[in-house]
């Protein structure tokens, strides 16, 4: 019975300790790129939406909060991987994407 309590109380330990969430850094090349792909596609998205004729004023400036709320996001990203030249054009220009819906809510304001 004594053996049989140990083992137990073992198994119960080594599984509290296999159970127990780790701190593990996740991020790797690939899932940035896959953020950033997703970010680059919703600015396009954005971009195609501001363009309609039909937006009124705080619709136009909506899309200008979220353009830039994901340049930011893609420019994050970016910031993440310094080792990669490819990149900060795609920053760059989702912050002129950013800057231009803000001067389109700015112009549909001064009315």
């Amino acid at each position: 019975m004594r053996a049989t309590g140990s083992w137990l109380a073992i198994l119960v330990v080594g599984i509290g300790l296999a159970g127990c969430a780790k701190h593990v850094d996740t991020r790797v090349a690939g899932d940035d790129d896959a953020a950033i792909d997703g970010a680059t596609a919703r600015l396009e998205e954005l971009r195609a939406r501001e363009q309609q004729d039909d937006l009124d004023c705080t619709e136009q400036c909506d899309l200008s909060a979220k353009t830039c709320a994901t340049a930011e996001q893609l420019c994050g990203l970016v910031e993440r991987n310094p080792d990669r030249d490819d990149l900060p054009p795609r920053c760059a220009n989702a912050r002129e994407q950013c800057a231009g819906a803000g001067d389109g809510c700015a112009r549909c304001q001064a009315g």
